[in-house]
C-alpha cells in the first residue's frame, strides 16, 4: 500500500459556491425598472387631476359669453388620456416585472440556501429541526417576495403622489395647500404615537405566536399518549397556558392602540377631511382669499393625500417582514461550510483511529479530552458511558457531523478532513437512534445511497436487514408511500434504515442507540439485521443495552469525555472498574424490570 501525501484540511472554495455580493444582486437591474416604472405611473396618475382642474380653467370663462380656447382643451384632454394610458401601462408593467424578478429572486436564493445547506457541516441538521431549513426556503424566501413584488411600488406610489399633488396645490394657492396638508400632520403625528415601542410589540407578538404555535403541536402529538394514561387534563396545561398568554397579550395591545387607531381612522376618513376641505374652501372664498376656482384642485387633490399614509402603514408590515427575513438569511449564509481539502486523499484501509482527539462545540468547554483509539477491520467496538460522557459526539467526528478541535480522526491513515465527501461517504455509513425517512415510496427510502441500485439489490438488503416480509405486507409493497400508506413502527422504521446502509456497504460503519426504542421483537430482528450489517465491517456502536454488546471486539469506556477503560466484556467485569458497576447495576435493573415468574 503506497503512502499517501496527507494536506491540511482548510477552507476551500465549493465548485458550486456562488459569487459573493448581496441579495438583490441578480434582480438589481429589475429592481431600478420597477422604481422607474413607479415613479412614471404615480406622476401619471396625478395629471389627470390636475388636467380636470385646468380645463375647467378654461371652459369657465365661456359661461360669461368669453370664446373658448378649443385648441387648449384638445390639448388638455389629450394629455390627461395619455397620462391615464401612460399609468395604467406603468403599474401593469411594473407589476409584470416585479412579479419576473421576484421568481428570479426567489430561485436565485432558494439554489443559493441549498447550495450552503450541502456544504453546512452535518451537525448543524443534527442540532436543528427540519423546521429551521423550512423558514429559510420558504417563509424568508417568501417574505422577500412581498418586498419585491409589492412594496417597493406601493412605498413609491405612496410617497410620490403626494409630493406631486402638494407642489401642483402650493403653485396655485398655498393657502388651500397648507389647509389640505394639516390632516396628513396630524393623521402621521397619530401614527407615530400608536407605534411607540412597536418593534418591542411585534418581538412580543411573534415569541407569543411561536410559543403558542409550539404548544398546539405538542399537545396535538402527544394526545393519544397522555389520553391512554388518563392526564389530559394536564397534558394540555401548557397549550391553555400559551393560548391564555396570547389572548391577553393580543388584548392589551389591541386596547392600547384602539384610541389612537381611531383616531387616525377619523381624521384620514375620506368623508372627514372632503368636509374640512369643503369648509377651508369656503372660509378662503368668504374671505377673499381665494376665487372659487381655486378650491377645486384642492377638493380634488387633497382628498388623495391621507390614503397613502394608511397604504405606508401596511407596506411598513412588509418591509419589517423583509428586513427580517433579509437578516435571517444573513446570518444563514455566514455560517461556516465545512472545510474542503485542497488536496484530497484516499482512504489506504478500512481501519479507523482517533489519534489524541479533543473537541469543544463552542470552543471554551471542553467535552472530549485526548481520545486516542484504533477500530481494526473486521472488528466492533462499543462505545459506553453513562449520558453525557460524549460517545455520540466521538461517533459522530467519524463522519464529519463535526470536525475535532485537536487531534485527527483518521481513516487508512488519512484525516478525515482531508477526504473528499462523496469518498467519505462511501466509506462511512452510519445508523442513528433518530430515524430519518423520506416521504417517498420505501424502495427510494432504501436507496437512497444508492440511487442505481436494481430492484434485485434493494430487496436483497431489505431481506438482510428483516424488514421484507413486512414490506410485501403493504398493498403497494416496496411502492408504498412512508407516511401515506406505508405506517412504519419505530422498529420497523430503523430496519430500512439498515437495509439502506447495507444497501451503501461501507466498510466502516457507525451506530448510535440502533436499538434504543424498539421494543423486543422488533429488537430481536433489529439484532439479527445488524449481524449482517456488521460482518466483515469496521463498527463503531453506542449502546445503553449492554447485553447487545457482550460479544465485541472491544469496548471503550467513557466518562467526563475521557477513556477511563478498554478492553472485552470479560476483561472490564473481571478488573472491577467502572464498567463492572455499569454492567452489575443493568443486570439488577434488567432483571427488577421482568415480570415475576418470567423466564430470567
Amino acid at each position: 500500500m503506497s503512502e499517501r501525501k496527507r494536506g491540511a484540511a482548510h477552507p476551500h472554495p465549493h465548485p458550486d459556491t456562488p459569487p459573493e455580493g448581496g441579495f438583490f444582486d441578480p434582480v438589481r437591474g429589475s429592481l431600478a425598472t420597477i422604481i422607474a416604472l413607479s415613479l412614471i405611473g404615480a406622476t401619471s396618475s396625478v395629471v389627470p387631476f390636475i388636467a380636470i382642474v385646468e380645463l375647467a380653467r378654461t371652459l369657465l370663462p365661456a359661461l360669461d359669453g368669453a370664446a373658448v380656447d378649443t385648441g387648449r382643451v384638445w390639448v388638455i384632454v389629450i394629455v390627461a388620456v395619455g397620462a391615464l394610458l401612460v399609468s395604467f401601462a406603468a403599474a401593469f408593467t411594473s407589476g409584470m416585472v416585479s412579479h419576473f424578478a421576484d421568481a428570479e429572486l426567489q430561485l436565485s436564493l432558494r439554489r443559493r440556501i441549498i447550495r450552503h445547506l450541502q456544504r453546512l457541516p452535518l451537525g448543524w441538521f443534527d442540532a436543528r429541526a427540519s423546521g429551521t431549513v423550512r423558514k429559510l426556503v420558504e417563509n424568508d424566501v417568501v417574505a422577500l417576495h412581498q418586498l419585491v413584488a409589492h412594496a417597493i411600488h406601493d412605498v413609491i406610489t405612496a410617497i410620490t403622489v403626494p409630493v406631486i399633488s402638494l407642489v401642483y396645490l402650493f403653485a396655485v394657492q398655498w393657502q388651500f395647500a397648507l389647509a389640505a396638508m394639516l390632516p396628513l400632520v396630524i393623521a402621521a403625528g397619530l401614527y407615530v404615537v400608536m407605534m411607540r415601542g412597536g418593534m418591542d410589540k411585534y418581538a412580543q407578538y411573534e415569541n407569543a405566536t411561536a410559543w403558542l404555535a409550539e404548544a398546539t403541536v405538542e399537545f396535538v402529538q402527544g394526545i393519544a399518549v397522555v389520553k391512554r394514561f388518563g392526564q389530559l387534563g394536564r397534558s394540555h396545561q401548557r397549550y391553555r397556558d400559551e393560548q391564555r398568554g396570547y389572548v391577553d397579550f393580543v388584548g392589551q395591545w389591541t386596547r392600547e392602540t384602539a384610541v389612537m387607531f381611531t383616531l387616525v381612522e377619523i381624521v384620514t376618513s375620506p368623508l372627514v377631511v372632503l368636509v374640512y376641505l369643503l369648509a377651508v374652501g369656503l372660509w378662503l372664498v368668504g374671505s377673499g382669499a381665494a376665487q372659487p376656482i381655486d378650491v377645486l384642485p384642492g377638493l380634488l387633490l387633497g382628498l388623495g393625500l391621507t390614503a397613502p399614509l394608511m397604504s405606508l402603514g401596511s407596506s411598513g408590515q412588509f418591509l419589517r417582514n423583509a428586513a427580517k427575513a433579509q437578516r435571517s438569511l444573513a446570518g444563514f449564509f455566514e455560517l461556516q461550510p465545512i472545510a474542503l481539502s485542497a488536496e484530497p486523499q484516499t482512504p489506504g484501509s478500512s481501519e479507523l483511529a482517533f489519534e489524541s482527539v479533543s473537541f469543544s462545540y463552542d470552543g471554551a468547554h471542553t467535552v472530549l479530552h485526548e481520545i486516542g483509539a484504533a477500530c481494526t477491520p473486521g472488528t466492533v467496538t462499543a462505545l459506553v458511558g453513562s449520558s453525557g460522557s460524549g460517545k455520540s459526539t466521538l461517533a459522530k467526528l467519524v463522519p464529519r457531523f463535526y470536525d475535532a478541535t485537536a487531534g485527527r480522526v483518521a481513516i487508512g491513515g488519512a484525516d478525515v478532513r482531508d477526504i473528499a465527501s462523496d469518498e467519505l461517504y462511501r466509506e462511512v455509513g452510519f445508523v442513528f437512534q433518530d430515524v430519518q425517512l423520506l416521504r417517498a415510496s420505501l424502495r427510494e427510502n432504501i436507496r437512497l445511497t444508492r440511487p442505481d441500485a436494481s430492484d434485485v439489490e434493494v430487496e436483497r438488503a431489505a431481506r438482510a436487514a428483516q424488514i421484507h416480509e413486512r414490506i410485501l405486507r403493504f398493498e403497494r409493497g416496496y411502492d408504498a408511500v412512508v407516511g401515506e400508506d406505508a405506517n412504519l413502527s419505530g422498529g420497523e422504521a430503523q430496519r430500512v434504515t439498515i437495509a439502506r446502509a447495507l444497501l451503501a456497504d461501507a466498510p466502516i460503519l457507525v451506530l448510535d442507540e440502533a436499538t434504543a426504542f424498539a421494543d423486543p421483537d422488533s429488537e430481536a430482528a433489529i439484532q439479527r439485521a445488524l449481524g449482517a450489517l456488521t460482518e466483515h465491517r469496521t463498527v463503531l456502536v453506542i449502546a445503553h443495552r449492554l447485553h447487545t454488546i457482550v460479544g465485541v471486539d472491544r469496548i471503550l469506556v467513557l466518562h467526563d469525555g475521557r477513556v477511563v477503560e478498554q478492553g472485552t466484556h470479560a476483561e472490564l467485569v473481571a478488573a472491577g472498574g467502572r464498567f463492572a458497576r455499569m454492567w452489575s447495576d443493568y443486570q439488577h435493573n434488567h432483571a427488577r424490570a421482568l415480570p415475576e415468574g418470567a423466564n430470567r
